[in-house]
Formats: C-alpha cells, sequence, structure tokens
C-alpha cells in the first residue's frame, strides 16, 4: 500500500474549498478508487458522478492536478509525486463538489436533425462500403464525457454557449453527415444555428479525447469545408434564379 494526499474541491455554485484527505491505496489504483476510499471510510459526504469504472460512460470527469480527465482512468501512480488535486469540470455550472450540470449538451443535442433514411430505399439490402463504415464508426466511439466541452475556449473562455454547439455535437453532426445512407440536408443548421464556423482549429478538445477521436482534422474541418461548398452552391443557384426571374 502506498499513501497519497489528494487535495479535493468541497463546495457549490455559492464558493468552496480544497479539503485534504489523505489515502491508503494498492498497486494500479485510479483516482476513482481513492475518492470512492474518502466516501467509505473519511468521508461520505463527498459528491461525485460515476457510473461504469470502465471508461466507457463518460460520467467521472473532472480536472486532475488541472488536467481535464477521466477519474476511472487516470492511475495515481502515473501522476507526479505530490498532492493530487480533484476539481470539478469548469465549462458548466457546478451543482456540488465534483459533479457539474451538463445538460445543456443534451439540449443542444435535441436540436439536431436526426438520422433520416431515403424511404425510397425501402426494403432493399442496407449496403455500406467499408470505408464509409470505418469513417463514420471514429465518431460513435464518443462516450460523451465532455472533455472536448470543457477544454474548447469558444465555450469555456468566452461562454459562447447561445453561438457555439462546441466540439462534441460536431461530432455527431459529422457522424451523420457523412453517414451514405442519411438523406437530411443540415448545412445551414451546421453554419448558423451550431456555429461551425467559431472553432479556430486549436486542436485541444483533441488532446482531451479519452477515445482519440481526431475531432478537429476528421470531423469539424470536413464540415466545414462541406458547408462552404454548399452555401456556395446555394448563392449558385440563388444567382440564376434571380438571372431567370429578372
Amino acid at each position: 500500500m502506498a499513501e497519497y494526499t489528494l487535495r479535493v474541491f468541497r463546495g457549490d455554485a455559492k464558493g468552496g474549498e480544497e479539503r485534504e484527505y489523505r489515502v491508503q491505496a494498492a498497486e494500479g489504483w485510479v483516482v476513482l478508487d481513492a475518492i470512492h476510499a474518502i466516501q467509505r471510510e473519511q468521508d461520505g459526504s463527498l459528491a461525485c458522478r460515476w457510473n461504469c469504472k470502465a471508461a466507457k460512460c463518460g460520467s467521472c470527469s473532472a480536472e486532475i492536478n488541472g488536467i481535464p480527465s477521466l477519474m476511472c482512468k487516470t492511475r495515481l501512480d502515473a501522476l507526479p509525486p505530490g498532492p493530487i488535486r480533484v476539481y470539478p469540470i469548469k465549462t458548466f455550472p457546478l451543482i456540488r463538489d465534483l459533479v457539474t450540470d451538463v445538460s445543456w449538451n443534451y439540449e443542444q443535442a435535441k436540436k439536431i436533425q436526426a438520422f433520416t433514411y431515403d424511404p425510397k430505399i425501402g426494403d432493399q439490402p442496407f449496403r455500406i462500403r467499408q470505408r464509409d463504415v470505418e469513417r463514420v464508426q471514429e465518431f460513435r466511439k464518443c462516450i460523451e464525457c465532455f472533455l472536448c466541452q470543457n477544454v474548447c475556449h469558444v465555450l469555456r473562455e468566452h461562454q459562447l454557449k447561445d453561438h457555439y454547439f462546441g466540439p462534441r455535437q460536431m461530432i455527431r453532426l459529422a457522424g451523420l453527415e457523412m453517414h451514405p445512407m442519411d438523406i437530411a440536408d443540415r448545412a445551414e443548421m451546421i453554419w448558423q444555428e451550431a456555429g461551425v464556423g467559431y472553432c479556430n482549429i486549436t486542436k485541444c478538445c483533441e488532446e482531451v479525447c479519452p477515445e482519440s477521436i481526431r475531432i478537429t482534422d476528421n470531423g469539424i474541418i470536413p464540415l466545414k469545408e462541406r458547408v462552404i461548398d454548399s452555401r456556395g452552391l446555394l448563392r449558385v443557384l440563388r444567382g440564376l434564379v434571380r438571372r431567370r426571374t429578372g
């Protein structure tokens, strides 16, 4: 057993402070194990959100020593020596201790037109080329931990939630737009409402993604190209209509 010192944020939206705990940890423990030990042995009032403890539910997002991470995927013995600071993610409203209100993300998701299947295909076999499957599959690995949303400076520093849906929803949109069997046209929505133009490709979202999704390279940049192409074509068509109608 090794002893670790954790300094955990305790408080709510009105304010709070660090509280220090010492934990005896077995080999291989992750930060979430230490948080559970604190709850079990020292302070049952410490609030944290978790579910699978297997890096698949995305519930235990936090800032560990200032770095957005999953608590269930961060080993204690992999962190630098010294106290380990555990704070809630900062982009979303704090509820209590390590728990934040991430419901804004789900509200944005509701605004996105769902997968739209072409009814003309009817009962024909649902055939997709392997390269199309692989392209969309990357986006479906997202576990909705919202770490990418947490580090997005458009949302975090500038608080432009009314203008930009954030990298998580861009990935969802990319998965729909690049699906060969989806026929919906979301170009104007992606530009106007979802605000893809606000992303300036800093790639900080990619750096924290636990699923290593290439959010900007494979999702946001192709989305921008599609939207620009679509809007350019739209302008040409409008020009032709104006010429014909005088």
